[in-house]
């Protein structure tokens, strides 16, 4: 990890990533500010969530690099799809959102009636006050989401990453976690967000990155989700082929 020190939250330098050594994102150049509310939209099986791995860290670049503005990883909020949740491992909705303070506390510290008090707080906050002691297992979706939420809440992180937020809860639950996106916004917070609703991206977010394996277009989301750029997004998606050789091309196109 690169460390920058401007208005930047983080910047793609010719960034590559994918799996062995096959890219699903590759030659993605570009810079996101500070405070930025960002979403991240694209065909099915893009590259969006493999992004995000790759800003968390769980991907390494195959090629290029990812420069960040936060010290350490351990400062980035990411709330990850529901499916990469074990539900079934015995957990309370207490501990699971108490994870969250590992940045404040350290991963071995005990959680006191402060931090308790914190999560508390923090599920009142997302509709769940009195969930404490549930498992996860008992929860529904949006119930299952609101807890993750609020686990980003208690982090205060400067940069949030959210993989598809929204996905499988109602309407009620998205218009209160939406909320929430508007509040980290205004604390100048850099919020990323995988998203397949793209009325929700007109309606809350200023600017988006289109992407289709390849970066197709960034900027302003009037501007990026035009038909023209979601029509160029759905034929690269369907031309693209997964037996095809490593990509060599040097002069990669700066989609900032």
């Amino acid at each position: 990890m690169t460390a920058i020190t401007t208005d930047a939250a983080l910047r793609f330098q010719d960034l590559t990533l994918g799996y062995g050594t096959h890219p699903a994102v590759h030659h993605l150049n570009g810079t996101v500010r500070r405070g930025a509310l960002t979403a991240l939209v694209g065909p099915n099986g893009s590259g969006k969530s493999t992004l995000l791995k790759g800003i968390v860290g769980a991907l390494k670049p195959l090629s290029g690099k990812i420069s960040l503005s936060v010290a350490n990883r351990r400062d980035i909020a990411y709330l990850p799809q529901q499916a990469d949740v074990d539900r079934s491992f015995p957990i309370t909705v207490r501990d699971l959102v108490s994870l969250g303070l590992w940045r404040r506390i350290g991963a071995f510290s005990s959680v006191g009636r402060d931090e308790r008090a914190t999560v508390e707080a923090a599920l009142s906050s997302v509709g769940l006050a009195g969930f404490e002691g549930r498992t996860i297992d008992a929860l529904s979706g949006g119930q299952l989401q609101r807890v993750l939420f609020a686990r980003v809440l208690v982090q205060e992180s400067p940069l949030i990453l959210l993989d598809e937020p929204f996905a499988a809860v109602d309407r009620k639950t998205t218009l209160d976690l939406i909320g929430l996106l508007v509040r980290w916004h205004g604390e100048g917070r850099t919020i990323i967000a995988v998203m397949h609703d793209l009325d929700l991206v007109r309606e809350n977010f200023p600017e988006a990155i289109l992407i289709a394996r390849e970066p197709v277009a960034w900027g302003s989301t009037r501007e990026v989700l035009s038909a023209a750029n979601m029509l160029k997004a759905r034929a690269m998606s369907e031309a693209w082929d997964d037996r095809a050789a490593w990509c060599h091309r040097t002069n990669a196109r700066d989609a900032s």
